[in-house]
C-alpha cells in the first residue's frame, strides 16, 4: 500500500537558538557572535518596526572579507549582509520550503512568525529532518 509521506512544519526542523546582531558592529564582533554562538549565520536586527531583518553568513564574511584581505575590524555587519531576506512561515511542509530554496538559489532563511524572527532553517536541517529514522 501507498504511504503517505508524513507532514513535516519548519517549526519541527527549524534551530530556534538564533543569534542576533546589531548591523552598526564590524565583522570582528560577528565572528565571536558566530563562535559563540555555534552558528555559521546571525539575523541582523531591524532599525525600527518599519526595517527588515538582515542576515550575514559564514560565506559572506569569507568571499567579501577575508578573500579581499580587508580588515574584520574596519568593515561593518551593514556593509555585507542580504537584506532584505526571503524568510519562511513556521507552518510551511519542509517539502515546499526545500523548493523555495532551490527556486530562490538560496541555502538558509529566518523563520518568521507575527513579525519575529523564531528560528532558522536550512538545507542541513531541513535534509536531517527528511531523512526516515536512521536504525
Amino acid at each position: 500500500t501507498m504511504s503517505t509521506p508524513e507532514r513535516i512544519s519548519v517549526r519541527k526542523a527549524m534551530r530556534t537558538d538564533v543569534t542576533f546582531i546589531d548591523g552598526r558592529k564590524n565583522i570582528l564582533e560577528a565572528l565571536r557572535a558566530m563562535r559563540d554562538g555555534s552558528c555559521t549565520s546571525l539575523v541582523v536586527e531591524k532599525r525600527s518596526d518599519h526595517d527588515e531583518y538582515g542576515l550575514l553568513t559564514l560565506s559572506d564574511i569569507a568571499q567579501q572579507v577575508i578573500a579581499k584581505d580587508r580588515a574584520p575590524e574596519r568593515v561593518h555587519v551593514f556593509e555585507i549582509m542580504s537584506k532584505p531576506v526571503i524568510s519562511v512561515n513556521p507552518t510551511m511542509d519542509i517539502r515546499y520550503c526545500a523548493r523555495l530554496f532551490q527556486q530562490f538559489g538560496i541555502r538558509r532563511a529566518p523563520v518568521i512568525d507575527d513579525h519575529q524572527v523564531v528560528g532558522m532553517i536550512s538545507y542541513y536541517h531541513l535534509v536531517l529532518e527528511a531523512l526516515p529514522e536512521l536504525d
